[in-house]
């Protein structure tokens, strides 16, 4: 994975978590990577992947079952949306519609470049 320089590691793998499960490639109830499996497979320290797993814990969206390892929780999809959509809010749409000012782009426009984003992207 390629990290970004403008954010936290165990931030961005959150993130990733959080798009494994919003893509359903992970499934509520489901086993998780252990902590030093996430660490090997992101090539980042033990405790970056710790520090992950106890936010994510924190917000719901992962069980510790003691001595089994990390589990997803059965809403687990709505509480990553619900996480997602805050972060989402506080911290990238103030930019977005600072840019959105700043370079005259009005709704309209935007929402025609968002449907076309969607339908290349997302319609099978």
């Amino acid at each position: 994975m390629e990290f970004n320089n403008n954010k936290a590691i165990y931030l961005q793998i959150a993130e990733y978590v959080c798009e494994q499960i919003l893509l359903g490639k992970w499934k509520a109830d489901e086993k998780i990577p252990s902590v030093r499996e996430m660490a090997i497979e992101m090539e980042v320290n033990p405790n970056t992947v710790m520090r992950t797993y106890e936010l994510l814990q924190g917000k719901n969206i992962l069980n510790n079952k003691r001595g089994i390892g990390f589990f997803l929780a059965d809403d687990t999809i709505d509480q990553v949306k619900q996480y997602r959509k805050t972060s989402f809010i506080d911290d990238e749409l103030p930019n977005l519609f600072r840019n959105l000012y700043l370079l005259e782009i009005d709704f309209d426009e935007l929402k025609s470049r968002y449907q076309t984003f969607v339908s290349q992207n997302f319609n099978t």
